[in-house]
């Protein structure tokens, strides 16, 4: 179905904004992509058409993109994008079982979306939060330490329309097409909401300020007077650290 006049009128004039950031209008074919997905709840034909008429680009140059990211859509997509991390750590720390439960609750699989419209599934490979293993992300905000009962109760949450906070970010998790036009460069004024490092990610940096660790090099003393930082193989320490022999002590004796 084609875009009403009043539709098309708002979305020439948001891209225009787009391709006025970028010496090279091409360069605004991915935040471009973002928008149309934050009108339709996916990319679209018609989105395609749309960006590549913009762009003065053929729709398989458009395609070609939009197919190869795996946050734009290619069909309808649920309100919420729930994504289970079950890439090694997550996947030991039981990320496995929460999407196997989730999957088993909702009756869908991998990028499948339930019947009300509300979530579409995702099997995810890495979300760059292994200090908090298992992660979920929900529209690309964080929720950590899940376990399959907080990850259902979330999730039910969220069907029920019910607000829900994420563990590090805004005060709410946005929907899916208001957090496309994010992508797209348009700012919800929530980037400062909430906590935006939690205490495993900052324990490198409480340790090296209590130990009075600087940056100057292994060898010197802190400005403060406070030790100097550890020394290659020293504990605390992850520079040249020589490979123990699974077959000794640790110390070269013989287990």
């Amino acid at each position: 179905m084609a875009y009403t006049a009043e539709t098309l009128e708002t979305l020439a004039a948001d891209a225009a904004q787009i391709v006025s950031r970028y010496p090279d209008p091409n360069s605004a074919l991915l935040p471009m992509l973002h928008l149309v997905q934050s009108v339709d709840g996916y990319v679209s034909p018609d989105g395609i058409a749309f960006c590549a008429q913009t762009l003065d680009l053929t729709t398989a140059e458009v395609s070609a993109v939009a197919t190869f990211y795996t946050q734009y859509k290619r069909r309808p997509n649920g309100e919420y994008t729930v994504g289970v991390c079950t890439n090694t750590l997550c996947a030991i720390m039981g990320g496995d079982e929460i999407y196997r439960s989730l999957s088993e609750k909702l009756g869908i699989g991998h990028d499948e979306t339930t019947e009300d419209g509300k979530i579409t599934l995702e099997r995810i490979e890495c979300n760059a939060a292994c200090d908090f293993a298992p992660v979920m992300m929900i529209n690309w905000e964080f929720f950590d330490n899940q376990t399959p009962e907080s990850a259902a109760e979330t999730v039910a949450k969220l069907r029920a329309g019910e607000p829900v906070a994420p563990t590090r970010g805004p005060a709410q998790v946005s929907t899916f097409r208001e957090t496309s036009r994010v992508l797209a460069g348009f700012l919800d004024g929530k980037a400062g909401e909430g906590v935006s490092a939690g205490p495993a990610s900052l324990r490198g940096v409480e340790l090296a300020k209590a130990k009075g660790w600087t940056a100057d090099g292994p060898a010197k003393e802190s400005a403060s007077g406070g030790e100097s930082a550890p020394k290659p193989g020293e504990e605390h320490s992850s520079v040249d650290r020589p490979a123990e022999d699974p077959k000794t002590d640790g110390k070269g004796e013989a287990k």
